[in-house]
Order: C-alpha cells, then structure tokens, then sequence
C-alpha cells in the first residue's frame, strides 16, 4: 500500500527544504522537492548602479557569498568591457579557494557524516588515546546533562550506520576538529578578502587589494596547516568509509540519478584553461563529454509560484511572484540544458573533468554514482585545489613585482549606458550563474541560477522531474518511521537555500526577516 512522506524542514542543511515521497512496496516510487523560501534579489537589483550588484548578491548566502560575487563581477565586467590583470585572477582564486577548504569539512563532517554514524556507539570506547577518551567523557556528558544537540535529534541507525567505537570516536573527535579548521578558512579567505563572510575585495575589474609580502606569508603559513588537515584527515576519513562499511551503498548507487551532468568550471589559469574544466555529460556517457554553451539553459516556471511566463534563457526571465498559482509546488524555477535536467556539483565537476586519481578510485571500487561518490568527488577535488593553491601563492609574488603590477581594469570601472553581460563559475554547490542587462546606466533586469536551483528544481511544462526528484526514485525505505535513505540522498547534494524571505513593509518602510523553520 503507497504511503505519503513528508520531511520538513530536511535539518542540518542551508535554508528550508522540503521533501515529499510516496514509498509503496519499500521502495520509493514518487518525489516532489520543495524550496519554501523566497529569492527576491533579483527585484532588489532593479535600477541599481551595476557595480552594487557584486555586493548584493554575496547577501543571498553566508557560505557562498564569494563565488555570487565573483560570478556577479564576471557578468559586469563582460557587459563593461573590462578585463581581468592576472594578479587579480590569482587573488580571486587565493580568497575563493579558502571558502573551498571552508565548505568541504564542513558538508562531510557537520551537515552529513550524523546519517552514517550511531554516534552513540563512543560509550562503548574502550582504548587508552587521552583525546578520545576527552571526546567520550564530553559526549557522555551531553546525554547525561539532556542537551545532545546537534548530534541529535536524529533518524534512527540502520543496517548502513557504523558502529564500531573506535571508528565513530574517531570521527566524532574530527568533527569538532573540523569546526576549528572551518573557522581558520574563514580567516584565511579575509587575509586577501578583508572580511568574511561577504568579502570586501572583489569588485568588477579586478581586486582593490594588493597583498605586501608580510600578507603573502600570513596567508601561505596558514594555508599549510589547511592543507594539512585536508591531506590527513578529511580525505583519509572520506576514503575509508567510502571504501569501507559503506561500500555497499556506494556500489549500489544510492540516489545516483540520470546520468546528465554540468560544470561552469571553476579556478581560471593563466592558460585560459581552468583547474576544473566546464562540459556536459548526457546519458552518463563519460567517453563524450561535450562543450559548454550557455546559450542552450532554459528556465521554466511552471511549477514555481512565479508569474507564468514562457521558458526561456535566464538572462530574458523575470522574477514576480505568483502565490496563489494553480499547480505550483516551489518557490525554485527549473533550469534545463538543451531541455534536460542536469546535475550539478562535486560529482558532476569530476566526471566532466575526469582527473586519473578519481576515475581509477571509482573503477577500482566499482562506485556508482550516487550519495556516497558525491561524498567521494568533493574529497577528490579538494586534493587538487590544494595542491593548485599552494602553487598560486608561490606564483602571486611574481606577478604583483614591479611599479606598474596591475591589480584592476580601471579603464572600464564606470558603467556603459547600455550593455548586457554574464558570469558563469561553479560554486562549491554547483554551477552559478548571473546575468544582468543594463539600461541607462543602471540595472534593468538581474537573474541568478544558482547550484540548488539546478539540483532541486521542480517538474517543468513537460513533467519531467528535477535532478533530486528524479534521484529519490527507487530509493529503499524498508521504515517509513525512519527514511534515513532519503536524507543520505538530499544531503549528499549539500543543498542550500539559505536566503530567507525579506519583506519590506511599504507603510512604515521597515524590513522584517521572517525565518521559516
């Protein structure tokens, strides 16, 4: 007999999300992701100067507010003419790069590794390591005081989750490890970004900062205990229970997917090339990995509770609000490539970049894509964007030597009377995008495509559901009590709708902040 799931909110996420399945004969067999929080950044961009636009859009987020900033600086440069120096290309990858190292630790360890563990289990350590021991005694502590959160509430362990002491203890110590090493990346990204979040640095044309040689060596000494963490611990943790106790569920492919994948590409070289090449991926037909054009994304809104307008490119959408729409579900518009539904982010950088270390980890393990490879790929790719970085920062010396060392494109700084312009980047999530047109010097139309949008669109005019909707099919839910398979699933996407609903009350010109959860 079918049964009707609902979870809301999906906890330990960015923002509010709620997932809808039908499970019949413990499988699931239908599913409608639902976004239930506004964006209305691109209403407030409207007659703006364009260069405000950078620092607006880093608002929509606290954990990617750099990379909205950088795609929304892309897009107006490309509609100023401007062109980036490559001091400034360099800078931009050193303050991004941090927000990476930021990000990673923090989706494995904080927001998803509580699905795959009975953390419970550290009462039965029994070993002699001092710190365990000290991480036992305050886990022990917290139960026993009745204030466990956020290692709890939880769904309860299944078949899947470890419980072996000495391998939960471990984790459990690197989790708040991790919140140490994720503060520090912060930090790392404000040497060059002035502050974080929300960085102060980036603007259209380049950076306004041009590091000294006392900030070169603050940010190269605390990069190296970062790389260090990532090197032996996040990525070690990552592999072993990839490749350990949860093997059979990296090998079956749970959550996996159509098989359509899409990369921006991220990190620009000083050959034109970037460290993470973009592509697309059709049909998991990873030997024709084909080139990127823009011009082939649609967006579609007739499942979003927004004003019915025909599917169109982004940069031609618009955004007004529709509540009482018949037959919507989402605030989430659909974005489309060629009219298919893609996914985007970590897995689909990898498999669109294909880098030997990752394609031989997968085939070795025989690992499908799904959650666990989501998990895999991010472990992957932090791996060479260390590496990369730890390069930048040697290079960044040399090229900022010499009077005339270029850090802006200051010939192109004011805006033309009109011009239109986009950027395109992956975020830690995803593919980004921005678009904006200019008119009279200020800002008509503004759209954002952000890495969720893609993930956890709703179905488009023809039915076909998004990329997450599309993944929860067949999903196992031998509990409907305890869908912890589902969870697994969403997360590994690392989903974020942080933006609340910003209301303006006209009569008494005051913004409220409503937040739903």
């Amino acid at each position: 007999m079918a049964q009707k799931i609902v979870i809301d909110p999906v906890t330990r996420i960015e923002g509010h999300l709620k997932i809808e399945v039908v499970v019949e004969n413990g499988q699931v067999t239908d599913a409608w992701v639902v976004g239930t929080a506004a964006r209305g950044f691109e209403i407030l961009l409207r007659g703006k100067d364009p260069r405000d636009a950078t620092y607006v859009t880093e608002r929509v987020c606290g954990v990617c507010a750099g990379p909205h900033g950088w795609a929304s600086s892309m897009a107006v440069e490309t509609a100023h003419g401007a062109t980036l120096p490559e001091a400034a290309r360099v800078i931009r990858n050193l303050i991004i790069g941090a927000m990476w190292l930021h990000n990673h630790p923090l989706h494995f360890y904080h927001l998803s590794a509580l699905d795959y563990l009975d953390v419970m289990a550290v009462a039965e350590y029994r070993g002699n390591d001092k710190q365990l021991l000290e991480v036992r005694d305050k886990i022990l502590a917290l139960v026993k005081a009745g204030d466990t959160a956020p290692l709890t509430p939880r769904y309860e362990p299944d078949e899947y989750c470890i419980r072996d002491p000495e391998t939960v203890i471990t984790c459990v110590a690197h989790y708040l490890k991790a919140l140490e090493i994720q503060a520090k990346a912060r930090k790392l990204s404000a040497v060059f970004g002035g502050k974080q979040p929300h960085q102060s640095s980036i603007v259209a044309g380049g950076v306004t900062i041009k590091p000294n040689p006392q900030q070169i060596l603050k940010y190269k000494s605390m990069l190296k205990e970062l790389v260090k963490f990532m090197r032996e611990v996040y990525v070690p943790d990552v592999v072993a229970l990839g490749t350990g106790p949860l093997l059979p569920l990296a090998q079956a492919g749970l959550g996996g997917g159509n098989g359509n994948y899409l990369s921006y590409g991220v990190f620009p070289l000083g050959d034109g090339n970037h460290l993470f090449k973009p592509g697309v991926v059709f049909n998991g037909q990873l030997n024709n990995v084909q080139p990127l054009d823009q011009g082939r994304i649609t967006e579609d809104v007739k499942h979003s509770w927004l004003k019915d307008e025909a599917a169109g490119h982004p940069s031609a959408m618009t955004t007004e609000f529709d509540l009482d729409k018949a037959g919507a579900y989402s605030f989430l518009k659909a974005p489309r490539y060629e009219g298919q539904i893609m996914e985007v982010g970590p897995l689909a950088r990898m498999l669109v970049h294909q880098p030997p270390a990752f394609m031989e980890f997968i085939e070795k393990y025989q690992i499908k894509p799904g959650a666990v490879a989501r998990h895999a790929a991010r472990a992957f790719e932090i791996l060479m964007l260390c590496d990369a970085m730890e390069e930048w920062i040697d290079e960044l010396p040399y090229l900022l030597a010499g009077k005339d060392a270029r850090i802006h494109d200051t010939d192109h700084w004011n805006p033309p009377k009109s011009g239109s312009g986009y950027g395109l980047l992956d975020a830690p999530r995803g593919a980004l995008g921005h678009w904006i047109e200019i008119e009279d010097y200020k800002i008509k139309n503004y759209q954002m495509v952000v890495p969720t949008t893609w993930n956890f669109s709703p179905r488009d005019e023809k039915g076909n559901r998004g990329p997450a909707e599309t993944a929860l099919l067949g999903v196992p839910v031998p509990d409907p009590d305890n869908p912890i398979n589902i969870v697994r699933v969403v997360r590994s996407y690392d989903p974020c709708l942080s933006c609340a609903v910003h209301l303006i009350e006209a009569d008494r010109e005051q913004v409220r902040q409503f937040k739903i959860c």
